[in-house]
């Protein structure tokens, strides 16, 4: 099966049915009169969020939804029959776009929540509508009117209040594992992780924050090296990120240059994203003797100019680890406290976060843009969006 956290579709909604123009007709009746019924309405093209599903593969094989239409109304003033909405699944998280105007429709992040995409058209009258004292054998009916059609896109976004980074194997799977039940695939070589991964993160009872580990970045990503830049679009939505600084690194790079290399690649995808809340949090400290520990811990300060929190620990053997996520729920509910009492901060995120994904909707643009020049300097004709999913196996 594909991970797909994005889609383009069509959507068609159904036409209201026609009016009727009937006149009573039954023996032994002096006097007849206008009878036909009014039509149906069409069905509504409408988004629900479904907590069950965690990808838009469905949406890639199949592009185009039709609702049905409205029946038309009848004699003996029979009203035909209204169609039924069709209704569309989608991931917790999704946002919906009109392509044609590039507006966004709307952000399903609860379960449950529905948006009207497309909406069916309206039944036409029949006669029978138009009997007046003047007018006692009125001709006149109305058609039904056609339903909206609308070219949609789905964006699907991880919906967490922690956000990950770092290069592949920082330690970022090791340290989900390590504070949650998450159990994401960890392996002591590079892009084990091909996909965003969400833990539930419990400090204490009725105390937890969800925690998002999407995969790693490398130099060069936004120009498609690596996985790219496309699962940074995961991040838009996190209150808080954590950068991860493997401090022992199996190839002997420098963690100094590492921490360089994930600020740099932020910045160019989003200026917005790199100004959030970030911690710096350096991880396999179980590694190194504390000199060497603490001389590479300079070094990387240093050469990030870092001025905020610094969190040293060692994921796999759970050292540091409750210190940083007690501070990191302490942090999560004073921002939920603040925007409680002050309801313009939680307008300001919203608007931040917007900016966040209008950002990252350009970038990844620009990447497709670049991916399918170096296809058309390969002769590659095949390439697609589907070059851009990745295959993964789910196991139970």
């Amino acid at each position: 099966m594909k991970f797909v956290d994005e889609v383009s579709i069509n959507v068609y909604a159904g036409k209201g049915g026609n009016g009727c123009l009937s006149f009573r007709r039954e023996k032994y009746i002096e006097k007849g009169g206008p009878d036909g019924g009014d039509g149906g309405d069409g069905g509504s093209v409408v988004v629900v969020a479904d907590e069950s599903l965690n990808t838009l593969v469905d949406y890639r094989f199949t592009r185009n939804y039709r609702a049905q239409s409205g029946e038309s109304g009848r004699s003996r003033n029979c009203t035909g029959r209204s169609a039924e909405d069709l209704v569309l699944r989608v991931p917790v998280g999704t946002t919906i776009l009109d392509e044609d105007i590039g507006e966004v429709l709307g952000d399903l992040s609860v379960s449950g929540q529905r948006l009207v995409v497309a909406q069916g058209g309206f039944h036409g009258l029949g006669n029978a509508r138009y009997k007046s004292s003047t007018n006692r054998a009125p001709r006149q009916t109305s058609p039904g009117s056609e339903g909206e059609f609308r070219s949609l896109k789905f964006e699907l976004k991880v919906l967490a209040d922690v956000g990950l980074l770092g290069l592949p194997n920082a330690g970022k799977s090791t340290l989900i594992r390590a504070v949650s039940s998450a159990k994401p695939k960890v392996a002591d070589y590079p892009f084990t992780t091909l996909v965003p991964n969400l833990g539930v993160v419990s400090v204490e009872a009725h105390r937890s924050f969800v925690m998002a580990d999407i995969p790693g970045l490398i130099e060069g990503a936004s120009e498609g090296a690596g996985l790219g830049i496309r699962f940074l679009k995961h991040l838009t939505r996190n209150r808080i990120l954590l950068h991860l600084v493997d401090m022992a690194p199996y190839d002997g790079v420098d963690p100094a240059d590492a921490a360089l290399t994930i600020v740099h690649e932020l910045e160019r995808f989003s200026p917005t994203l790199a100004a959030r809340e970030r911690w710096l949090v350096l991880n396999k400290s179980d590694l190194l003797d504390a000199e060497t520990l603490d001389e590479r811990r300079t070094a990387v300060l240093k050469a990030l100019d870092w001025k905020g929190r610094v969190y040293t620990i060692s994921a796999i053997a759970a050292e540091g680890t409750a210190a940083l996520c007690g501070d990191l729920m302490n942090y999560l509910e004073e921002c939920r406290a603040r925007e409680a009492a002050d309801p313009s901060l939680l307008v300001a995120e919203q608007e931040l976060q917007h900016r966040m994904q209008v950002e990252a909707r350009e970038r990844i643009e620009e990447l497709r843009a670049i991916l399918r020049a170096r296809a058309d300097d390969d002769d590659d004709e095949d390439f697609d969006d589907d070059d851009f999913d990745v295959e993964v196996e789910y196991r139970l």
